[in-house]
């Protein structure tokens, strides 16, 4: 499943400018300028437990945190599953991965987090997926 995965997030989050990849701490996650803006997991035998903990699950799963703002993230920090709140960011938002992603869903989420990271010159110049703001 992680190839899978993988091969569906790079494309969305290495395209947006000056974005890179990077292993983390465990998973990958996507950086805009040391700043990151997604960060992809997996779940297993409840750890990491952080991450199990504010999922709700023990596993195994895979999981993307991004971040969020506003309306939209006050939405789906309390939308329940596949989403989930993390209380280590007040602007992060969890989101367990099945079988059945939405990839134009998740290119929007993970569009609006690199913008809300990025410098605003570069935030500018991104096209927004599904009739996102300019």
């Amino acid at each position: 499943m992680e190839s899978v995965l993988l091969a569906g997030l790079r494309p969305i989050a290495l395209g947006l400018p000056e974005t890179y990849e990077e292993r983390a701490w465990v998973g990958t996650r996507w950086r805009i300028r040391g700043r990151t803006f997604a960060h992809v997991l997996e779940i297993v035998g409840g750890r990491p437990q952080g991450h199990a903990r504010a999922a709700g699950t023990t596993g195994p799963c895979w999981v993307l945190t991004f971040r969020s703002s506003g309306l939209e993230l006050e939405t789906l920090r309390r939308t329940g599953p596949p989403f989930f709140a993390p209380p280590w960011r007040g602007d992060e938002v969890g989101m367990v991965l099945g079988d059945d992603v939405d990839w134009d869903e998740v290119a929007e989420l993970l569009t609006e987090s690199y913008c809300l990271l990025a410098p605003a010159r570069l935030a500018a110049s991104v096209a927004r997926p599904l009739g996102g703001d300019p």
